[in-house]
């Protein structure tokens, strides 16, 4: 079983430290990470009991699973996901809820829609600034500058993301590669990497098995990942070395990309202001 070397002391870390040793749990404890990660709310403010009953696991296992990470026991590892709903604005998810039971069920016409996803998407980027890290965004900034080359790689949903930070980067006049795998040859194209580059990546579930692979070949070569993916359990968190978690609008389930659009954006800005050769 996974353990700490240092008792998280924030909702940060602990997320980190879960993630980091999810694989080297037992398949209850496994359960409980999942739960905790996919319903921080929940985790916060429910009893052993019901949160037992909703992961499918016994209230001892609870305990079991705090103390794999170093707590004294689950009340000690609540308390850090309690502070987290203390000091952060409604949810994205609570957000939407309340915008759903607001909504009149007839409303289906172009101009209603509009409304709907805009809303969606304007509480999603609130989220976003409410919950990436600034070291990541500064570490990830770094890390870029420091490349010769930046290379990037997403598929299907994601493309979009992985095409609009190309461009951007492009235009700032800095080395980038489009991995787009014209012809399937993605895998010739990612071995023209080497360590002093760097892969962005972008994946959302259902992951791209040719982005998962790029991203863990990436690592294994000891070339520096920076990755922006759904959930802190995604293949692509453990082998990135800076991975940005992003929860983009879903309305009627489709997915928006407004949030993922925006970081990405960003990342490549922060880039451009921070090149002292511009």
């Amino acid at each position: 079983m996974v353990k700490t070397k240092k008792k998280p002391t924030t909702y940060a870390e602990a997320v980190r430290e879960i993630s980091a040793g999810y694989d080297s749990l037992s398949r209850r404890l496994k359960q409980i990470a999942q739960f905790a990660l996919d319903n921080p709310n929940d985790f916060a403010i429910q009893t052993i009991a019901e949160i037992s009953k909703r992961a499918d696991v016994q209230p001892s296992s609870l305990i079991r699973f705090a103390k794999a990470f170093g707590f004294d026991g689950f009340s000690d590892i609540q308390r850090l996901f309690q502070q987290r709903l203390l000091e952060s604005r409604p949810s994205y998810a609570d957000r939407l809820a309340a915008m759903r039971d607001d909504l009149d069920g007839g409303e289906r016409s172009a101009p209603a829609l509009l409304r709907q996803f805009t809303d969606a998407n304007v509480a999603a980027l609130h989220h976003l600034s409410d919950e990436i890290p600034d070291n990541d965004l500064e570490r990830a900034t770094t890390m870029m500058k420091a490349a010769d080359t930046i290379y990037v790689l997403a598929q299907r949903r994601a493309y979009p993301v992985a095409s609009s930070f190309f461009y951007m980067v492009s235009k700032i006049g800095r080395p980038a590669v489009l991995l787009d795998n014209v012809g399937g040859m993605v895998v010739e194209q990612r071995l023209q990497m080497a360590k002093s580059d760097l892969l962005f990546a972008t994946s959302f579930a259902d992951y791209t098995p040719t982005v998962i692979d790029a991203v863990s070949d990436a690592a294994q070569r000891d070339i520096p990942v920076v990755s922006i993916t759904d959930h802190p359990l995604s293949p692509l968190a453990q082998h990135s070395s800076v991975c940005f978690f992003v929860e983009d609008a879903v309305m009627h389930g489709f997915r928006a990309l407004a949030a993922s659009l925006c970081l990405a954006q960003v990342l490549a800005i922060s880039l451009g202001v921070s090149d002292d050769s511009q």
